[in-house]
């Protein structure tokens, strides 16, 4: 089976979660944890790490597999990573660092490289945008190096590029796939949320109000104090949401605060009031506490695997199925158990819907 050849941009929490799970896989024959052990005949340790860029001097210059733990990444070690031989290298700034980050993240004085020609030196076939909440103008940066340099484009973050229609006919054009927005975690916060509002509306309870709120201890969390930066954020968790109900649900979703001490652990609140048979009062409270950066390495494995058979059958734009499926704002809203149906159909081999 060959390889799937990944470049990744950001190498914090999240890229050392999912580099970390790779190689766990890879010493294990178990599929414990895995929503596919197989995607079209690709199992997690397919994935191989070629370019990493950042712009941190902790990181920039380092072995990929040192760079996943240097600070301010703080999630748990679940693997010994050996050296990748892959080296970070220096992106660019632009607005990638917000200002509760620039006193945690010290920018490296390192040349910019040409991302462009590394996607192509490196012979990458995916980009996954892996840059802190916000980071639009990166974003665009990272996505249209994409485009030049000839690889699929997967962006984990809330900022639209597989949902914004301009931004899918520019990756159709240029003959490749494009996967997001915002990916959903695998047992995560938003997940969960859709699926309690999608459960009220299908038993007939009529659901008056609900919030969605979260603490966590990681750089993500810092960033999101910074309150401009959370405009699509907020948008991409509440559209998933309210995509659950034929009518609109007063709601009211996003972080709620930084806990240092939490570190990379996640703890969200939900809460949803309605009304069911004879206008009774229903009320569902539910807390659910995660360890953030791996709980979207399981869900990014199957994105990274699905892109890779896309660009196998050349299929252009926007990835409808994959996306529904993996990420909180993708180009079409489905409720989870209709994405989970599409997305199998389209890693075996049939149309998208």
């Amino acid at each position: 089976m060959p390889r799937i050849r990944v470049a990744i941009a950001g190498v914090g929490n999240c890229a050392s979660a999912i580099i970390q799970g790779v190689h766990y896989y890879e010493e294990r024959e178990s599929e414990a944890g895995l929503t596919y052990g197989r995607v079209g005949g690709y199992t997690p340790d397919s994935i191989e790490f070629v370019s990493a860029f950042d712009v941190s001097s902790r990181k920039v210059g380092k072995d990929l597999a040192v760079a996943i733990h240097e600070k301010p990444n703080n999630t748990p070690r679940i693997s010994n990573v050996p050296k990748l031989g892959v080296t970070v290298k220096r992106g660019p700034l632009l607005d990638g660092i917000g200002k509760y980050l620039k006193d945690v993240v010290p920018v490296s004085r390192e040349a910019e490289v040409d991302v462009v020609e590394e996607l192509r030196s490196s012979r990458a076939e995916i980009l996954v945008n892996y840059l802190p909440v916000g980071s639009t103008k990166a974003t665009h940066f990272y996505a249209n190096a994409a485009i030049k340099g000839g690889v699929a484009f997967i962006n984990a973050i809330p900022v639209f590029v597989a949902s914004d229609p301009e931004w899918a006919e520019r990756f159709r054009e240029g003959g490749l796939p494009v996967a997001g927005d915002d990916v959903m975690s695998q047992v995560g916060a938003t997940v969960l949320h859709k699926t309690l509002v999608k459960m009220a509306v299908d038993r007939g309870a009529k659901v008056d109000e609900t919030y969605q709120l979260n603490i966590g201890g990681d750089t993500d969390f810092l960033n999101m104090l910074e309150e401009s930066r959370l405009r699509d954020k907020r948008e991409s968790k509440t559209s998933a949401v309210r995509a659950m109900s034929p009518y609109e649900i007063p709601t009211r979703i996003g972080p709620s605060d930084y806990v240092p001490f939490l570190r990379n652990d996640k703890v969200c609140y939900i809460w949803l009031k309605g009304r069911y048979f004879g206008g009774t009062t229903v009320e569902i409270d539910v807390k659910l506490h995660v360890v953030d950066a791996y709980d979207s390495a399981g869900v990014m494995v199957d994105a990274i695997r699905g892109t890779k058979l896309a660009l196998e059958r050349g299929v252009k734009g926007e990835l409808t199925s994959l996306s529904a499926f993996c990420f909180k704002h993708p180009p079409k809203q489905m409720p989870y158990p209709e994405a989970k149906a599409a997305f199998e159909e389209f890693t075996a081999g049939k149309r998208e819907r």
